[in-house]
């Protein structure tokens, strides 16, 4: 039990003066407020409090005790930040009326934990954030922040990477100093596109970590001038952004249930294989939480890019070390590369763990290993192999969540109402918009 005196004179020590609160809305957005540190007593125990009704996603009334939010910080997440000298990050669960909140994205994927150490299991993830720097144009378009950037094959470039040098080092400092250890950083796929690789970790806790790296990603990124972007796909002629999962169950003792029992026996054990089947199984209705937003679905399509290829699945199918498919498997774990960066992280592996524990509990069979390259096959050999195609917009994923009990359950009824009521509308809107793209081809067309 962390005493709260001992770790307020602890920050104190560290130049800390103020505590921002932070919790994550339903669209994956950081939100909290400042509070100084004399009150970090109150923050442990009762929380932060907040118009309930102002958040995304709660589904709370205007009036009564239940209007009222409650943001506690859980006292392992709380550290400087880097960034911001004087100020530490609290990572925080909503609570209402004096109870853990249903509807909140990070005690959602509390509650999925929860079922996982029921059976001595935790799940680890190493999520992988593609993001991209861009700068505002005229008219405040967005452009790729580096005007040189330009190559037909940009991944992995050399001559742009080291123009980015400067913010990326400050980021891998800033993250390595909050304990995430950094692996890697490169350049992507696209124009203005990078990536920035850390360690895995328990399911929660590589959530908090995700939200860390959006926090500091885009103090810094305003710092020199640009803007962070998360936005699944913003150039219609370029890859997009994923938010690759690594995936496996460990159990109390350490070992990983879902590498198999000798190099000979494949990827994955027996169980590894079912939760594997399960996910594949609710793909669907976990389209609607991996790629959440309208413009997801131009990232989730099969056909030609600047670099020859999109890199994204369109197709339920597993394979070793296949990226075509939306499950690549590798010893011991697979990688779900159905998230895209827009994706809630505690939402996303909440939906995760639901669909893959059907699937031990039903002990289904993911059914054979797919070998082949998915973005080279016709259409017809693709259903031909049985491989049914991923929702191809927002409205088809939310139709599959909603007949799905699985998901839903996972979610809670006040988050899987709200999330469907704040989607479909958002896919309405779209629906409804007229862009320029119509305009140009129908103003004077009749």
């Amino acid at each position: 039990m962390t005493d709260p005196t001992e770790l307020q004179q602890r920050l104190a020590a560290q130049g800390v003066h103020t505590v921002l609160a932070q919790f994550t809305d339903m669209h994956g957005v950081a939100k909290g407020k400042y509070v100084p540190l004399a009150k970090l007593g109150e923050l442990l125990e009762t929380g932060a409090g907040f118009a309930g009704p102002s958040i995304w996603g709660t589904g709370l009334p205007r009036t009564g005790p239940r209007a009222e939010y409650y943001a506690r910080a859980d006292a392992a997440r709380i550290q400087p930040m880097p960034w911001m000298p004087g100020y530490a990050r609290a990572v925080c669960s909503g609570f209402v009326d004096g109870q853990p909140f249903d509807a909140c994205p990070r005690q959602v994927l509390q509650r999925a934990t929860a079922r996982l150490a029921e059976r001595g299991w935790a799940l680890k993830t190493g999520i992988e954030p593609e993001f991209f720097l861009l700068r505002r144009g005229d008219g405040g378009t967005l452009l790729p922040a580096d005007d040189a950037d330009r190559l037909d094959k940009p991944s992995y470039d050399l001559k742009s990477l080291p123009r980015q040098a400067a913010f990326l080092r400050e980021l891998h400092e800033a993250l390595e100093r909050c304990g995430l250890d950094v692996l890697q950083l490169d350049h992507e796929d696209a124009h203005g596109q990078y990536e920035v690789n850390f360690a895995f970790d328990d399911a929660l806790a590589s959530a908090d970590h995700l939200m860390l790296f959006k926090l500091a990603a885009h103090a810094l990124a305003e710092r020199h001038g640009m803007v962070f972007s998360m936005m699944p796909k913003p150039f219609a002629n370029q890859p997009g952004s994923g938010l690759h999962f690594h995936v496996s169950l460990w159990d109390e003792d350490g070992q990983c249930v879902t590498a198999p029992a000798s190099r000979d026996a494949g990827c994955l054990s027996t169980v590894g294989r079912q939760f594997l089947a399960g996910v594949l199984a609710h793909s669907p209705a976990l389209c609607a939480l991996a790629a959440p937003t309208v413009n997801s679905y131009k990232r989730l399509v099969v056909g030609e890019s600047l670099s020859g290829t999109s890199w994204a699945p369109a197709y339920v199918a597993h394979g070793p070390n296949n990226r075509t498919a939306t499950l690549r498997t590798l010893p011991g774990r697979f990688e779900w590369r159905l998230p895209d960066a827009s994706a809630n992280p505690y939402l996303a592996t909440a939906g995760l763990i639901a669909a893959g524990l059907d699937g031990i509990d039903r002990q289904l069979d993911p059914g054979p290993d797919c070998q082949d390259d998915l973005f080279r096959l016709p259409p017809a050999a693709v259903q031909a192999a049985g491989h049914a195609l991923l929702p191809q917009s927002l409205d088809e994923a939310l139709d599959a969540l909603e007949a799905d009990p699985v998901i839903c359950h996972a979610l809670g009824d006040t988050l899987a109402s709200e999330f469907l009521r704040l989607k479909r509308m958002e896919w309405i809107e779209f629906a409804r918009h007229v862009s320029a793209w119509e305009l140009q081809r129908y103003g004077a067309a009749f």
